[in-house]
């Protein structure tokens, strides 16, 4: 039976941890949609046209493990921009998200473009000092060189880019429950995304 949660919000609020735990806890297949623009985009810098990057993205393509870097994700920012990098990837995200036993799909506008009809939408926010701090320490212990500064940055002009594009926009769904996390633990956090598809489902 196909049961869609829908989890969107800017870099570093924490979406992606909350999806992959309320995965596990309800054992959903999940898919971080924003790993599908991070991998064109890295194709990109190597060279090879957004469209056409999407188009032939690749199971190798999204098991890179460069693609969490800040200059990966300011490349997916730019592709994700284009409405015809947007179109090539919609299908498969749409087939994902119903699949039999539930789908967990995380990015910026699963709740109001790639899953409207979604039984669950949460849109994970945080203040834009904490979700700075999160990324800075992710990125230095992956081993890369950056300041909390440069990251602070980079995380405000990726949500320019993504709540200003003109094709689907990073924003909350109508019917999307807000759940901030900047005071919450990973823990209080999950706690309360689990809730919310338990009460619908009880519903």
């Amino acid at each position: 039976m196909a049961f869609t949660v829908a989890i969107d919000g800017p870099a570093a609020s924490g979406k992606g941890t909350i999806s992959r735990a309320v995965a596990a806890h309800f054992g959903f297949a999940h898919l971080d949609t924003g790993l599908l623009y991070r991998a064109v985009g890295r194709r990109t810098m190597d060279g090879v046209e957004p469209i056409e990057a999407a188009r032939t993205l690749t199971r190798e393509d999204l098991a890179r493990d460069d693609l969490r870097t800040g200059p990966v994700g300011q490349a997916a920012s730019r592709v994700a921009s284009i409405p015809e990098v947007r179109e090539a990837l919609l299908d498969f995200q749409r087939a994902f998200s119903r699949r039999d036993g539930g789908a967990v799909l995380d990015g910026r506008d699963i709740g109001t473009v790639i899953c409207p009809d979604a039984e669950v939408k949460i849109f994970v926010t945080a203040s834009d000092a904490v979700r700075a701090e999160r990324r800075y320490l992710e990125l230095r212990e992956a081993g890369h060189e950056v300041t909390l500064d440069e990251t602070l940055a980079d995380l405000k002009a990726r949500d320019r880019r993504d709540e200003e594009r003109a094709h689907a926009p990073m924003t909350a769904a109508n019917d999307a429950v807000l759940l901030d996390t900047t005071e919450m633990s990973i823990d209080e956090a999950v706690a309360r995304a689990v809730a919310l598809v338990q009460e619908k489902q009880a519903g």
